[in-house]
């Protein structure tokens, strides 16, 4: 039994086993690992140990070409990368044929880094989108994205995960907007790591962008009386508070169609412009004031009423009257004051009807020479009531005149003292002071040193175009220890430089009024040709307009 049973094991040991001829040969494939950027070349050799190889190549789906071969090799170019695949490298050896296989990893570096930014200009506290994507990128796996906000680290995001392999390769989150936020850079930042396919890190970086905050919440304001006088300059304001950035608020302003020229200012979250206006036709028409911050623009309009009222016409007959003759005075709505104004002349006891002018008419006085005279026009417009007034200044002439206070009749001087003649006339217009002393002619203007030669009596005459009068002045000198108290001196010389700074004053005041009086009179003469009354001689007219 123990024979039969060796016999066996001997006779299934010289039984060939099938696969003792395939373990005889190996086939391989160079390189063993391979990563292609996306679109180029790679080339592979695959050789045996098989002796004497059969049938042998390479099956793929790429575009091959046999470069060269050997015995136990071949040599193949593909061509045109554009995806992963698996290439067979086989070979066949004594009728057995075995294979190896590559997997061809593609790879494409993120070049093109995307980051979106939506809206670029948010409202506080409303939210944005942070996105960045990258077009193309290869393998998927091995990207990772991060978001910055600056140089912080906003959200980070990678795609090992299998589940995501069909995704895009994007991130996306949502922020708040807060005011702080305003002006800060925002940037993508992409990473294929390729170490664990034998290569390297790749970077690609997206363009940074800028984030804009703004708050505008509330409408402009005008700011202008309702009530504009054609053809008058006004200043229009507009302002909105609450507004954020207020330094970058762009003001419009218009009246009607005509766009006006702003000057815009701004303190904390307050922004406000202001511009001329002057409107040349009389109605209802409208202001606007269009202000915008960044893509939000909000308007405000304000009805206006435009109204024509020139102040009223004030006339003299003669504006330069003499002293006892009467004169007549006329006050009157100017032509283009629509509605007639109402009128009131001062002085005069009637209030005018609408429309109708008021009349004055009295005989001049010498105590009316530099009187004013007033017309007072008032007018009713959109309920508002609207008052002008035009002045003139009467001057009456008269003869000339002494009186004791101006002129003194006796004057004592004191003797080695610097003194004037204290003397000044009354008179329109002013007269002419001419004093005699000892059969000459004394100098008024310059001080003298009072000698004793100085007593005695001076003839002053004064002199105007209306007449002259004439006043005897008794001077008398005095030493400093002719019974005078020495404070009788002090109030001498007081007195007397008073007199004398007065008295200088006046004449140069005079001088050119007396000008003045000639030229006003050639103007009146020349004007009155031209069948117009003006009264430019008038010294001083004022016009000016308020509401009630």
């Amino acid at each position: 039994m123990k024979m039969l049973l060796l016999g066996i094991w001997t006779l299934l040991a010289l039984i060939p086993c099938p696969g003792t001829t395939e373990v005889l040969f190996q086939v391989s494939v160079h390189p063993n690992q391979a990563l292609v950027e996306f679109g180029h070349s790679l080339t592979i050799n695959c050789s045996t140990t098989c002796p004497d190889p059969g049938p042998s190549g390479i099956e793929t789906f790429l575009k091959k070409t046999q470069l060269s071969r050997g015995s136990q090799w071949k040599e193949f170019l593909l061509e045109g990368i554009t995806e992963n695949s698996v290439l067979q490298c086989f070979f066949s050896c004594a009728g057995v044929q075995k294979d190896t296989a590559l997997d061809i990893t593609m790879y494409q570096p993120p070049e093109q880094v995307i980051l979106d930014l939506q809206p670029e200009w948010v409202a506080i506290d409303e939210a944005f989108t942070v996105k960045c994507h990258v077009p193309s990128v290869a393998p998927l796996q091995s990207l990772t994205l991060t978001l910055l906000q600056g140089d912080r680290e906003l959200h980070r995001k990678d795609f090992l995960s299998l589940s995501l392999v069909s995704q895009r390769a994007e991130v996306t989150v949502n922020v708040r907007a807060q005011r702080e936020n305003d002006r800060h850079n925002f940037s993508c930042r992409a990473e294929l790591d390729l170490s664990p396919h034998g290569g390297g890190l790749f970077h690609g970086s997206s363009a940074t962008k800028q984030l804009r905050i703004f708050e505008f919440s509330q409408n402009p304001q005008i700011l202008v009386p309702s009530l504009l006088e054609v053809g008058m300059a006004e200043t229009m304001s507009c302002e909105v508070v609450r507004v954020f950035p207020a330094q970058e608020a762009v003001f419009r302003m218009f009246l009607e169609d005509q766009e006006l020229s702003p000057f815009s200012s701004w303190k904390g979250d307050a922004a406000w412009a202001s511009a001329t206006i002057q409107a040349m036709e009389t109605g209802d028409q409208e202001l606007t004031c269009l202000v915008s911050v960044g893509p939000v623009e909000q308007k405000a309009r304000k009805p206006v009423h435009v109204y024509s009222f020139p102040p009223p016409v004030l006339e003299i007959e003669d504006a330069y009257p003499q002293a006892g003759t009467d004169v007549n005075v006329t006050c009157s709505g100017h032509v283009l004051t629509s509605p007639s104004p109402t009128l009131r002349l001062q002085g005069s006891l009637n209030l005018s009807a609408p429309g109708e002018p008021a009349w004055l008419r009295f005989t001049a006085r010498e105590e009316d020479d530099g009187r004013t005279l007033s017309c007072e026009a008032s007018l009713v417009v959109q309920g508002q009531r609207l008052v002008k007034t035009t002045k003139i200044q009467l001057h009456v002439l008269y003869k000339p005149r002494f009186q004791e206070s101006d002129c003194p009749g006796n004057q004592i001087w004191v003797e080695g003292m610097d003194q004037m003649l204290a003397c000044i006339p009354e008179g329109n217009p002013i007269p002419a002071l001419v004093c005699i002393w000892n059969g000459m002619t004394f100098d008024l203007a310059v001080p003298q040193k009072a000698t004793q030669n100085h007593t005695g009596t001076y003839s002053c005459t004064a002199t105007n175009s209306l007449g002259s009068v004439s006043k005897d002045i008794a001077v008398l000198v005095q030493g400093l220890h002719e019974g005078i108290s020495s404070s009788t001196i002090f109030i001498i010389i007081i007195f007397t430089l008073g007199m004398a700074v007065i008295t200088i004053a006046l004449y140069l005041n005079y001088q050119p009024c007396k000008r003045n009086g000639r030229k006003r009179t050639h103007r009146q003469k020349d004007q009155s040709k031209g069948g117009e009354r003006q009264f430019s001689d008038i010294q001083a007219e004022e016009c000016h307009a308020h509401l009630c």
